[in-house]
C-alpha cells in the first residue's frame, strides 16, 4: 500500500534526525494511512478507499458520494 492519501493527496515528508550530538541522518514522516471500505449509493457497491486520518474526517463531514467525485477529478481511480 503506498503511502498517500487518495483525497487529500497527502504524501510523505522527509527530513533529519537529529541526535544529542547533533548528527543528522534522514528520516521519513509518514502520513496516518489507513484502508477503508465505503458503501457508494449509486452505483450500488462498496469501494475501498486509501486515506489519511484526516481524509476519513473529510468524508464524514462531506459524504462518500461528494469524496468520491473530488478523487475522480483529481484523475484518481476509485
Amino acid at each position: 500500500m503506498s503511502a498517500h492519501c487518495q483525497l487529500t493527496g497527502a504524501r510523505p515528508g522527509f527530513g533529519n534526525t537529529i541526535s544529542h550530538s547533533h548528527r543528522r541522518t534522514s528520516r521519513r514522516f509518514d502520513p496516518n494511512i489507513q484502508s477503508k471500505r465505503y458503501w457508494l449509493p449509486s452505483e450500488g457497491r462498496t469501494v475501498r478507499l486509501t486515506l489519511s486520518a484526516k481524509g476519513i474526517r473529510t468524508i464524514d463531514v462531506i459524504g462518500v458520494e461528494a469524496a468520491v467525485a473530488r478523487i475522480r477529478a483529481r484523475g484518481g481511480k476509485v
